[in-house]
């Protein structure tokens, strides 16, 4: 997967998109692609990653924050594993009854640039009625508190959701702001290159800026269930076709 990566940075020419993904400031900075990338391999930028005269600071290969949201689906490499016996066996011993990736994210964390993900739940973005997201992170480098790994609040998941993130005519918003969390309840989740870190809907999590000179990539998956629950149509994800399920019990 890194090496696949690698060759479709390459093979892409940072003039054709200038998004920027910021977990901070979303709404100004929502666009078309952004909500067509749902379906598709689309690139983002980091916040810090243009001079102020709109320029890339640093090699292209150094200034991606991510590769979403449909690796799973489009690239043979990343199909391979998302689709394999073990993310399936693993949904299923969840209790899963029709499971569905619903986006998937290569993530660079780049050094020195690679920015904050605020504190979030995944439910807040992909939302089911009942919820039934859970992440899936793979660690593609070794992730440590000095290049940014993630962080989580133990037992927050049981605490129910927070808020949520919705589309609607005017672009994508929280209905509420987010609370305010004290950082000593967050423990550092540091794992070597091949762990995969599950991750409840409701887990409160985040990750700071990289401030090594080591990447941290890593691959993350959004699997739903499609069995007993319902698919909320202001979700940011609108999807043309309707995704293949991982199996059906």
């Amino acid at each position: 997967m890194v090496k696949r990566m690698e060759q479709l940075v390459d093979q892409f020419d940072p003039s054709s998109t200038a998004s920027i993904f910021s977990t901070k400031n979303q709404q100004q900075l929502t666009d078309d692609y952004f909500f067509e990338s749902a379906e598709n391999i689309s690139f983002f930028f980091e916040e810090k990653a243009f001079g102020d005269d709109g320029n890339l600071k640093q090699p292209k290969q150094l200034s991606l924050n991510k590769v979403g949201h449909a690796l799973h689906e489009i690239e043979p490499a990343f199909k391979k594993f998302s689709s394999s016996e073990k993310a399936s066996g693993l949904m299923s011993s969840l209790g899963y009854k029709r499971p569905v990736i619903m986006q998937s994210m290569y993530i660079f964390k780049q050094p020195g640039i690679g920015g904050e993900v605020v504190p979030h739940q995944d439910n807040s973005f992909i939302y089911t009625e009942p919820q039934t997201c859970t992440g899936l992170w793979l660690a593609l480098e070794d992730a440590t508190i000095l290049n940014g790994c993630l962080w989580a609040i133990p037992g927050s998941h049981k605490n129910g959701l927070v808020r949520k993130f919705f589309r609607d005519e005017d672009g994508v918003k929280f209905d509420r702001p987010s609370p305010s969390y004290d950082q000593k309840d967050f423990v550092p989740i540091e794992v070597k290159a091949g762990s995969l870190v599950v991750i409840h809907g409701n887990l409160i999590h985040q990750s700071f800026e990289n401030q090594s000179t080591k990447s941290r990539h890593a691959y993350s998956l959004h699997v739903v269930d499609t069995v007993g629950c319902k698919w909320a149509a202001e979700n940011w994800i609108r999807r043309k076709v309707e995704p293949e399920p991982l199996y059906v019990n």
